[in-house]
């Protein structure tokens, strides 16, 4: 990244009912009087409850009645009760074979987990199991083997009652590419159109005494790559067992993976919040080592390079491997353990690991209650579930749950935790309203400045007394991905902004401004931004999708950036929060800053009749020795009417790069014009090389 990044709170023309982005939060607005707000809040905890007796078969035909439950000892008063009878599995035949309509998409699409609603038993007796490919971490050998698994069970070993979902993890998001169904050949579809070989590139290296003599200069090892890969890994487990928390039945997630290897004690925490989160779901993991049957050369095999130091005479070198092998291995056995799951480990046949999910589910009970303790604390909370009856029988349930927190309590890796898990959602969060706009200019033959303007309403941002100054805590986090998913640049800030006694009481009514730049190749991108009031907790995401063209291709038309539309100019020395990211041509770089002074885009684009309008882009004519000046003029077009239109302007490129750029500005006086919609158009002419450019956009005009 490169460029500036600025806060600015600036006047703007905008009205309620003109704000354009991500749809504002319902209800009123915060610290508004005239209204009197009552809030209540209840926590349903729901248990799946198996009871077996001495034989180990399941005991039916019980009652709410016949169950008692408490929480930190209090009684409980059940609210929901279901029980759910499955068919024992082994030995079941599979359904009659039919033929097959296997299609082979061009694209996976995406969906969601369907929400169940309490009380609403969707899957009755429906045995629900969710096959969760990571595709980030397992080799090509171990994919195939993974989807050779779902085929075989899908077309040999799969049950009436039986329903599956397709997840991946892939280029750093979670994708639910079908939700629970017992459709095989829409599954076999999905399976057989998976891309293998994709979402590489977090394969974990090591610096023991297995490592290969490569030969090269010393330098620093990539540990604290594998620390963030595997904190990655294990926080998109947990996105995936919240997706399945939204349903009261129990849920099996066969995770297939190629070993999971902790860093020390640096995942410990990210490992506890995985796991609490499944229990908390009513998810148990079941691990399968995708791997298979492995018997490892203790040198290490032909596809890295021999040890080459004194641990392959001393047996640490054999050691090392056969320890990464067993640590790989511990976390999907821990995974497993602690969610009631059971992994599958050196073993070849890995039908047998998603047969030993499928058969652990039969009968069972749903018992819901509303929990008499609404405090918001983050501390677990112990469930007891008896037998009224004096019955011999072993009850198997969640032993108890995490409360959930008020963001107000929560720690610094809690905060860290929500901004992940928020970016990592596939639906954009909206308490917070966002817009945003994303231009381009050209900077070289190669490379492109992408400035980026994202605009909250100041009124929806709370303010704290901290130190007898007024502030305004802001949270930001995004990244650009390219067109195959894969993470191109990031961003990260977290603002502290002052404010004036002035301008506190002014930000219920106006907008702040945050801009950022990036220097990008052409190409399409998607770009997810998402901004969390550190003082609250609510959290607005804007995600969208953009083209920077390859100007150098272009021919027929005069090469022109994006056209930025701005009603105001502000001083750079009058940003609530300026940092400068970079150190060659920080600002420099950032066509919008001219004398100290930025150009602040419209992201909106409604603009007030009693301040100016301005226009700017760029044109570039490469690598012409001879540069002719280019013609330019600005119209509004209020229907097909012409309601305004500048005098043509003579610009000629005062540049002496290859690129020749040539800015081109306007300032227009709109107070002649009468409120309503207009096009705004932007034409550029070649004179010369006859070729023109046009531009046009809608914009508002208020009073």
């Amino acid at each position: 990244m490169r460029g500036t990044i600025a806060i600015f709170l600036f006047a703007a023309a905008t009205a309620r009912a003109q704000q354009i982005g991500q749809n504002a939060p319902p209800g009123g607005t915060p610290g508004s009087s005239g209204a009197v707000t009552f809030t209540t809040g209840t926590q349903l905890v729901v248990e799946a409850v198996v009871i077996t007796d001495k034989k180990g078969s399941p005991v039916e035909g019980l009652t709410a009645k016949d169950f008692t439950v408490t929480e930190d000892g209090v009684p409980q008063a059940i609210r929901f009760f279901d029980h759910q009878n499955l068919p024992q599995t082994p030995g079941a035949a599979p359904a009659e074979s039919q033929p097959e309509h296997i299609h082979i998409y061009d694209k996976l699409g995406r969906t969601q987990i369907s929400r169940e609603e309490p009380g609403n038993a969707r899957y009755k007796d429906r045995r629900l199991l969710a096959l969760y490919f990571d595709m980030t971490a397992m080799p090509p050998g171990d994919q195939l083997r993974a989807l050779a698994a779902a085929e075989k069970f899908i077309r040999t070993q799969m049950t009436p009652a039986d329903l599956l979902a397709i997840l991946r993890y892939s280029g750093g998001a979670v994708d639910v590419l079908q939700d629970f169904t017992g459709d095989h050949d829409r599954l076999l579809s999905i399976i057989q159109t998976m891309i293998v070989g994709e979402g590489q590139g977090m394969d974990y290296s090591t610096d023991d005494a297995s490592s290969p003599d490569t030969g090269a200069a010393f330098g620093q090892d990539d540990s604290e790559f594998n620390i963030f890969n595997t904190d990655r890994q294990l926080s998109a487990l947990q996105t995936a067992a919240n997706m399945l928390g939204q349903l009261n039945e129990k849920k099996s997630l066969i995770y297939f993976a190629s070993g999971l290897r902790l860093n020390g004690l640096n995942n410990q925490a990210q490992l506890h919040a995985t796991i609490n989160a499944a229990i908390r779901a009513g998810v148990s993991f079941w691990p399968i080592d995708a791997r298979g049957l492995l018997a490892q050369a203790p040198l290490g095999d032909a596809t890295q390079g021999s040890p080459g130091n004194v641990g392959m005479y001393s047996g640490a070198a054999a050691l090392a491997v056969t320890t990464n092998l067993q640590q790989s291995q511990d976390t999907l056995y821990a995974l497993a353990a602690d969610t009631g799951g059971k992994a599958l480990l050196d073993y070849n046949d890995l039908v047998k690991g998603i047969l030993q999910a499928e058969q652990s589910v039969s009968s069972y009970y749903i018992i819901g209650y509303y929990t008499t303790n609404t405090t918001q604390d983050g501390k677990f909370r112990r469930i007891k579930i008896t037998l009224n009856a004096n019955l011999a029988a072993n009850l198997d349930y969640r032993q108890g749950y995490f409360a959930g927190k008020q963001f107000g309590k929560f720690t610094a890796t809690d905060k860290e935790r929500q901004l992940e898990d928020a970016l990592m959602l596939p639906d954009p969060i909206t308490e917070l309203t966002i817009a945003m706009e994303v231009d381009y200019f050209q900077l070289n033959r190669a490379e492109y400045f992408v400035p980026i303007v994202v605009k909250i309403p100041g009124r929806e941002l709370a303010l704290a007394k901290r130190g007898g100054a007024e502030r305004t805590l802001i949270d930001f986090v995004g990244e650009i991905k390219n067109n195959y998913g894969t993470t191109i640049t990031n961003v990260r800030d977290k603002v502290d902004v002052r404010l004036s006694d002035r301008t506190a009481i002014e930000l219920s009514k106006r907008p702040i401004e945050y801009d950022a730049g990036f220097t990008l190749l052409p190409g399409r991108y998607t770009i997810k931004f998402l901004a969390r009031d550190a003082e609250t907790g609510r959290i607005g995401t804007y995600q969208t999708t953009f083209l920077i063209p390859n100007l150098n291709k272009e021919e027929k038309r005069v090469p022109i950036s994006s056209v930025v539309l701005s009603s105001q100019r502000a001083d750079l020395k009058d940003a609530l929060y300026n940092v400068v990211k970079g150190k060659d041509r920080s600002e420099t770089a950032n066509p919008l800053v001219r004398d100290g002074q930025k150009l602040i885009p419209s992201v909106t684009r409604v603009f007030s009749k009693g301040r100016d309008m301005y226009v700017y882009l760029q044109a570039y004519e490469q690598g012409a020795s001879d540069v002719q000046p280019l013609i330019a003029f600005v119209s509004l077009y209020a229907g097909q009417k012409k309601a305004l239109e500048t005098q043509p302007i003579e610009v000629q490129s005062g540049s002496t790069n290859r690129l020749r750029t040539t800015p081109i500005q306007f300032s227009i006086a709109l107070t002649a014009l009468p409120p309503g919609k207009y096009d705004c158009q932007v034409t550029v002419l070649d004179p010369t090389g006859q070729k023109a450019s046009f531009w046009q956009a809608p914009i508002v005009l208020v009073p």
